[in-house]
């Protein structure tokens, strides 16, 4: 399963270097979980992106053992017994973008749609979110509700009161060319 994350991502960089291709500088993606015993918040600046402006190509790999959490127990069970880290290592998206105008400077909305793999399970989403055509830079953000039960995160009983079913998710991205 790895390899087939790592050939999809070496694919989209030689689409997104033929034609107005561009790359992360950096990336951070945050969730956050509100269950009635704790408050759960992960930071993860470890994720890399691609981005055709042309077609709309979008595409993120996220290294699930790169998110950091207050606590250090907190980041042991995230990734033994949640995530399974060490069999599912990676996160992904591969999609379009769209509803911007490229030739539009400043802030503006947009849609991601396509797959969201996480655990090892594919599903469709479309997120709204924002594009900034600031310069040479692209930046998006977004902030859309993971539902764990869809990717087959399995919550323990003894811990439903620890951890929400559904964790609320912002991303955030800063684009440059590859001809950098």
């Amino acid at each position: 399963m790895k390899n087939c994350y790592i050939t999809l991502f070496i694919f989209l960089l030689s689409q997104s270097l033929q034609a107005q291709g561009h790359k992360t500088v950096s990336g951070e993606i945050e969730f956050f979980s509100s269950a009635p015993v704790e408050d759960i918040q992960a930071v993860n600046n470890g994720p890399t992106g691609l981005f055709n402006e042309q077609t709309g190509s979008l595409a993120f790999l996220v290294p699930v053992r790169a998110f950091r959490f207050p606590k250090s127990l907190m980041q042991e069970h995230f990734n033994d017994k949640f995530m399974d880290s060490h069999t599912y290592p990676e996160a992904s998206f591969e999609g379009r973008l769209s509803g911007y105008d490229r030739r539009r400077s400043g802030s503006q909305e947009a849609f991601a749609e396509g797959n969201l793999t996480i655990h090892g399970q594919t599903n469709k989403v479309r997120v709204p979110g924002n594009i900034n055509f600031k310069g040479d830079q692209i930046i998006m953000d977004a902030v859309f509700p993971v539902k764990l039960e869809d990717y087959n995160i399995e919550i323990p009983k003894v811990l439903f009161y620890n951890i929400a079913e559904e964790v609320e998710v912002t991303v955030s991205f800063v684009f440059e060319k590859t001809d950098r």
